[in-house]
């Protein structure tokens, strides 16, 4: 059984990209246009203020970004 839903999503989704020309660069640019001119609040996931705030605070930020564990030889013991 085909989904009505799923088809007009893909059918909008394609005909978006053909104005582009499906050039993935040109059509970001135009999405960051039109979320400009909506004018609705951007989310950041910037953790740049939280590391300055616990900068501040005298305690380490996360530089170990990747969650992969230290080298033996860095471990204090």
């Amino acid at each position: 059984m085909r989904d009505t839903i799923i088809d007009e999503v893909r059918k909008f989704r394609d005909e978006y990209a053909r104005q582009f020309n499906y050039v993935l660069h040109d059509m970001c640019l135009d999405l960051r246009r039109e979320q400009d001119l909506g004018g609705a609040p951007v989310v950041s996931f910037s953790t740049n203020p939280i590391q300055q705030k616990l900068a501040q605070q005298g305690g380490q930020s996360d530089t170990n970004k990747a969650g992969v564990a230290a080298p033996v030889s860095q471990l204090k013991s």
